[in-house]
């Protein structure tokens, strides 16, 4: 698995929340900060206006695409002069969010900005554009499958999102983190390589062949793009994935969860969780498993 399928698989908890809403002119409506969701919308027919207080009013038309990764709130309204509260439906929005672990947010979401708008440009983005009709359709009956197709099309909208901003935002002043690290590629083949096989025994100079470079020259490369040098980043995901794998297969034994993160020994993996996360992975496991007020 690449790493932007692998940041998919890992950021979200549960099924995504959505809701089809109409409105009807005038009508203005104020989205909170979520701490712990990464929100969406999408513009299904009508037009509308952004309203975010990190930057202008931004217009928004039918199939463009809203993404706030760490829960930031913003206003919709259909003018940016617009006081009043919704009366009616002139325009068609899908909202929704995903629930986010805060132990599992993988770094490159936190580089990402508060919000994302990828406008709906005839001629670009037809994946974006398809993951939109895909939603469209499905969110408006009760279509069978439905149930079953919604969240795979929520993925593929996150994954279209994710793809579109760093191919468009390929890094800034000065040239480092995810952005830059994800348009080089040799620190990028390095990362697929740990994402697609992270039980493999890597060491980087293996990395470094993948990668086509030299062992010093990955090291130093993907040390100043991501801040970390590889080994270090591969334990992470490797505590990251075994986290993961405790919760949300409860029936998995530490031997097998060991054993798919890369940890020949129960006893290695064991430690070297408890230095990650201050717990032992069966505590880890208990502690996300046990109701509140249980």
């Amino acid at each position: 698995m690449d790493i932007l399928s692998d940041v998919i698989s890992a950021v979200r908890v549960g099924t995504p929340a959505t809701e089809r809403v109409e409105w009807r002119a005038p009508w203005r409506r104020t989205f909170p900060d979520l701490p712990g969701t990464a929100g969406f919308l999408v513009v299904l027919q009508g037009t509308c206006w952004l309203i975010d207080k990190a930057a202008e009013p931004t217009h928004l038309a039918p199939g463009d695409v809203v993404f706030s990764p760490h829960g930031d709130g913003y206003t919709l309204a259909d003018s940016p002069s617009t006081t009043a509260p919704a009366t009616g439906s002139t325009t068609v929005t899908l909202c929704g969010g995903y629930r986010l672990s805060p132990e599992w947010t993988h770094p490159l979401l936190r580089e990402l900005p508060g919000v994302i708008h990828i406008p709906a440009r005839p001629g670009h983005h037809a994946g974006l554009r398809a993951a939109v009709e895909v939603l469209g359709a499905e969110t408006g009956g009760r279509r069978l499958g439905a149930a079953a197709l919604l969240p795979v099309a929520l993925d593929m909208l996150l994954l279209y999102v994710l793809r579109i901003w760093f191919e468009e935002h390929p890094g800034g002043e000065p040239d480092t983190g995810w952005a830059a690290a994800l348009a080089a590629p040799d620190v990028r083949a390095a990362l697929n390589a740990m994402h697609d096989d992270p039980a493999h025994p890597w060491t980087v100079q293996e990395l470094a062949d993948r990668a086509r470079v030299s062992r010093a020259t990955l090291s130093r490369r993907f040390g100043a793009l991501i801040g970390q040098p590889p080994l270090t980043y591969l334990t992470w995901w490797r505590m990251t994935t075994a986290a993961r794998l405790l919760v949300l297969d409860p029936g998995a034994s530490l031997d097998s969860v060991a054993a798919r993160v890369g940890y020949s020994s129960e006893f290695a993996f064991a430690n070297a969780f408890k230095r990650h996360f201050g717990l032992a992975p069966g505590a880890y496991r208990r502690r996300a498993t046990t109701p509140a007020g249980a």
